[in-house]
C-alpha cells in the first residue's frame, strides 16, 4: 500500500511516503519553505491523484498551487486563481480549506478562505469563482474574526445531494445550502457562544471543526470553542457529547472515521485564553469515541510522555482511505505522527518540523 501525507506548516510543504503499509516514511525537504501552508488536498477522485495547497507567502500574497505528479512539480496560472472579483470591496488574505466535491462532481473542487468566503472550481483547483449565495448573505458584514482570523475553513459537501452543502466558519457558526449554494441559513440551534448575550444565539459561533458521520450524512460532529456537540438532524439541532472528555472540552479538530459509523477523534486542549491552550495536565492524549460520543477513550500507545506542551490545530488532523484506517496528527511544535490501526497504536513520522498547520493523507497505490 502506497500512501502519500502531506504536511502543511508555518515555513512550506512537506510530504511524506510510505510505500510499505505506513511501517515506515520517507519526508521531502520543504516545498514552498518561506510560505505559511494552511490548507491542502488530495484529490483521488481521477487515475492521476492531485494535490492542491493553499500558499500565504508574506511578499507575493496567497495563492492556490497544482501539482499532478505528487509534488514533484506544481503549477500556478498567470492569473490568480483565486481573487476576490470587483465590487466585493474585499482582498483574500489566505487559503484555510480545499475541498474535492464527491465523485458525481470529478471536477468540481471548493476553496474556503479569509475573510469568510466560500469559491467554487469547475476545472479541478486551476481557476474558481467566489459563491455569491454565501457571499451575499446578511449575515456576513457581522460576522467577526475568531482568535485565528475571519476565516471560512470547514467544507462539506453531502456525499449524495449534489445540492447541498455545510459550511463552518469562525466566528459565523454552521451554515447549510439545500439549493446549490443560491441561499444559505445557519443551523446552530444548541450550540453554546458564552461570549455572547444569552449563550445560544442562532449565529455567531467560534466552531473550529465539523465532520460527517460515515454513515448517516444527517449525522454530524462539531468541535466548538466551548464543547463538543452532535446533530442527528443535519445540523437543525446540536447537543453536547462532551462529559466523557478531560475537564476541558475545548479543542480544534474533529475526524469522523470515514467508513465506521458513530466514531469520531479529537484533541483537547485546557481552554484558557491568556494562559494555556495546552493538552489537560500536560499529556499527549488523542481521544476516541466509538458510539457517537457518548464515551471516549484517551489513546496514548507511542506518544510522548508528560510533560507536553504543544497544540493540534483545526486541520492537523486527519485520517486516510485505507482499510485499516490511519489516523495522523501534528503540533505546533513540528512532530507529525500517525496510527496504522485507527489510533490504537501511534509512531512519529516527523519531528523538528516547523509549526503544523494541517496533514492530509490518502492512499495513491
Amino acid at each position: 500500500m502506497d500512501v502519500l501525507l502531506g504536511i502543511g506548516t508555518r515555513k512550506g510543504l512537506f510530504l511524506a511516503r510510505s510505500r510499505d503499509g505506513r511501517k515506515t516514511w520517507d519526508v521531502s525537504p520543504p516545498q514552498f519553505p518561506v510560505a505559511d501552508v494552511k490548507a491542502l488536498a488530495i484529490d483521488t477522485r481521477s487515475e492521476t491523484p492531485r494535490v492542491l495547497a493553499g500558499v500565504l507567502n508574506s511578499h507575493f500574497g496567497p495563492t492556490m498551487v497544482v501539482s499532478d505528479d505528487l509534488g514533484q512539480t506544481w503549477s500556478e496560472p498567470d492569473d490568480a486563481p483565486l481573487a476576490f472579483p470587483d465590487g466585493t470591496d474585499a482582498a483574500l488574505q489566505g487559503v484555510w480549506q480545499i475541498k474535492p466535491a464527491t465523485a458525481a462532481e470529478p471536477d468540481v473542487v471548493y476553496a474556503g478562505v479569509e475573510p469568510s468566503a466560500l469559491f467554487r472550481s469547475e476545472d479541478g483547483g486551476r481557476s474558481f469563482e467566489l459563491v455569491r449565495g454565501l457571499w451575499n448573505h446578511p449575515h456576513r458584514t457581522q460576522w467577526q474574526p475568531g482568535g485565528g482570523g475571519l476565516a471560512l475553513h470547514t467544507i462539506l459537501p453531502h456525499p449524495q445531494d449534489t445540492r447541498r452543502m455545510a459550511v463552518a466558519m469562525s466566528t459565523g457558526g454552521v451554515y447549510q445550502t439545500t439549493d446549490g449554494g443560491e441561499s444559505w441559513r445557519p443551523t446552530n440551534k444548541g450550540v453554546t457562544a458564552d461570549f455572547m448575550p444569552g449563550e445560544l444565539p442562532e449565529w455567531g459561533q467560534c466552531v473550529h471543526k465539523v465532520a460527517l458521520d460515515a454513515a448517516d450524512p444527517d449525522t454530524m460532529y462539531l468541535q466548538n470553542h466551548g464543547g463538543v456537540f452532535r446533530s442527528t438532524d443535519a445540523g437543525e439541532r446540536w447537543q453536547a457529547i462532551d462529559g466523557g472528555l478531560p475537564p476541558s472540552n475545548f479543542g480544534f479538530p474533529i475526524v469522523a472515521h470515514p467508513r465506521r459509523p458513530g466514531v469520531i477523534y479529537t484533541f483537547p486542549l485546557v481552554a484558557d485564553m491568556d494562559r494555556f491552550r495546552f493538552p489537560p495536565d500536560a499529556k499527549c492524549a488523542v481521544y476516541r469515541s466509538e458510539d457517537g460520543g457518548q464515551t471516549w477513550t484517551a489513546l496514548n500507545d507511542g506518544l510522548p510522555e508528560v510533560p507536553f506542551w504543544a497544540a493540534v490545530m483545526r486541520d492537523a488532523m486527519c485520517a486516510d482511505d485505507a482499510d485499516p484506517t490511519g489516523i495522523y496528527f501534528g503540533t505546533r511544535n513540528g512532530e507529525v505522527y500517525t496510527s496504522a490501526d485507527e489510533g490504537d497504536r501511534w509512531q512519529l513520522v516527523a519531528d523538528k518540523l516547523p509549526d503544523v498547520l494541517c496533514v492530509r493523507a490518502a492512499v495513491i497505490g
